[in-house]
């Protein structure tokens, strides 16, 4: 099976660990994974900012570099959406490349729905001495119904316990270019996210989303808050780094 891994433009950036975390996962599941070089941004955020020749420019790049493989998987919800249900409407009118881009999104998973809707797996190679809480991010639950899989994942994780906060389905407040356009209201929703979060009284906020979680993170350090974790569900489940102190994770 040739997997390609989309790694996406946050976790590229801002936490490499994520891709490679996600690399561990695929192989130890037998996958044969692929990491096309050339990649680059699924085109979400000009589509969301309405800038449509970007958004097509990006589709058919990446379509023309992930369609020669068995499946597409990226450990983020928001890009595999993109991929999925925005880019065979871009081209409502260039027959060819819809067809291309519908074969592609018919083949391309978020990372936990990968996992366990298409792999069924039941073993994964981290452990996790603590509890966590787990934040659901918006475009995987409302888009793609990406709920059970990540907490039957986290049930694998030996030494780990699931702590649910009030209200996981909310927003985090990030929302791409919203947090940018809209600061002062992705502020307090994400303060109303981070106060659930720490009701919790779990070690790590976990989710599958990087934008969320560096939203959740960055809101929980300005609420004082030095100790919770905040961990892609990839480092999870592959074996995150010890905490600073020795603390196992």
């Amino acid at each position: 099976m040739k997997v390609a891994l989309f790694v996406t433009c946050l976790v590229d950036l801002m936490r490499p660990s994520v891709g490679f975390a996600t690399l561990r996962l695929l192989e130890s599941a037998g996958c044969n994974v692929h990491v096309p070089e050339t990649q680059t941004c699924c085109g979400q955020p000009a589509f969301n900012s309405g800038d449509r020749q970007a958004a097509l420019a990006l589709a058919r790049k990446t379509i023309a570099e992930f369609e020669g493989f068995d499946y597409l998987v990226a450990p983020s919800g928001s890009c595999a959406d993109q991929i999925r249900t925005a880019y065979p409407g871009l081209f409502t009118d260039d027959p060819e490349w819809r067809r291309r881009a519908e074969a592609l999104a018919a083949r391309s998973y978020e990372l936990t729905q990968f996992l366990v809707d298409v792999l069924n797996i039941q073993h994964v190679p981290g452990e996790f001495s603590g509890s966590v809480t787990y934040h659901d991010s918006c475009s995987g639950l409302r888009s793609l119904g990406i709920k059970a899989q990540p907490r039957q994942l986290l049930a694998q994780v030996p030494g780990l316990t699931l702590r649910e906060m009030p209200e996981a389905e909310a927003c985090c407040g990030f929302g791409g270019t919203f947090a940018v356009k809209f600061g002062d209201i992705s502020a307090a929703i994400a303060e109303t996210k981070c106060t659930n979060a720490l009701a919790a009284r779990a070690d790590a906020v976990v989710g599958g989303d990087l934008g969320c979680l560096m939203n959740i993170e960055g809101k929980l350090r300005r609420m004082g808050d030095e100790t919770t974790r905040v961990l892609h569900v990839a480092e999870v489940l592959a074996g995150a780094p010890a905490a600073p102190g020795g603390k196992a994770g």
